[in-house]
């Protein structure tokens, strides 16, 4: 009973975890539209309680494609992750909202609770994935 009950509990959640594709060449021509000075301030609340403000894109939806690659969007949010796999199969994660473009290299942040920064060099990177990983974190109207 309690097999089965931890059996699909691990179903759903990875079920519920769909992955996205990005393209490299659609990634730049995206992030490539976006002028760092429209930077915009976000409030957002984690799953303690605690509220944080930084900057971010002003991207409200994410040009992606699904397994059969038919186009779609993601709504942007706090707890959308980006995964980025390198020429030599090395793996990055960041917050989407945390991260931007400098010099043609990716610059963002693995954590939304230590200062962990890292930079990949665009023309190095070989797959683009985006999923929503329900983790609990929001946007907040204001800082409270």
């Amino acid at each position: 009973m309690i097999k089965t009950a931890v059996f699909l509990l691990i179903v759903i959640l990875l079920a519920s975890c769909k992955s996205y594709y990005i393209p490299v060449a659609s990634f730049n021509e995206q992030m490539r539209e976006i002028d760092s000075v429209e930077l915009r301030t976000v409030n957002t609340r984690g799953p303690m309680g605690d509220i944080v403000s930084y900057k971010t894109y002003p991207i409200d939806f994410i040009k992606c494609f699904d397994k059969k690659d038919n186009p779609t969007e993601l709504k942007n949010s706090p707890s959308i992750e980006i995964r980025f796999t390198e020429k030599n199969n090395k793996r990055t994660v960041y917050y989407f909202d945390q991260i931007y473009i400098k010099y043609s290299t990716v610059i963002g942040d693995g954590s939304r609770f230590t200062s962990y920064r890292k930079a990949i060099p665009i023309n190095n990177i070989k797959l683009i994935e985006v999923q929503d990983g329900h983790k609990n974190f929001k946007y907040v109207t204001e800082k409270q």
